[in-house]
């Protein structure tokens, strides 16, 4: 018998902290599309997004919104601050704590 998955509100919350740039508003536009448990708080240098427990930027997402290809390592380009665990792949850019 396998344990269910928490919920979402029950997991401790992840979040990454871009710097306010044109590039960075379409990395955010993905994160919110792809992400709708997301909260984004915006300040006048940066953006915070804090999700329960997971949050995945798709490569394919971002470049939808930038018209071009787009390589997850210029994610770090913009890049302020983070919290969680990562994993990185060709194709996503994911937070998250545990399993």
């Amino acid at each position: 018998m396998s344990i269910p998955a928490p919920q979402a509100a029950n997991r401790a919350p992840v979040f990454i902290a871009l710097q306010t740039s044109e590039s960075a508003r379409a990395i955010v536009e993905a994160i919110v599309d792809d992400n709708p448990e997301a909260n984004v708080s915006e300040y006048p240098a940066m953006v915070k997004i804090d999700a329960p427990g997971r949050l995945t930027i798709r490569r394919e997402s971002v470049e939808a919104r930038v018209g071009r290809r787009w390589d997850t390592q210029e994610l770090h380009l913009s890049l302020i601050s983070l919290s969680g665990n990562i994993e990185e792949s060709d194709d996503e850019f994911t937070l998250h704590w545990g399993a």
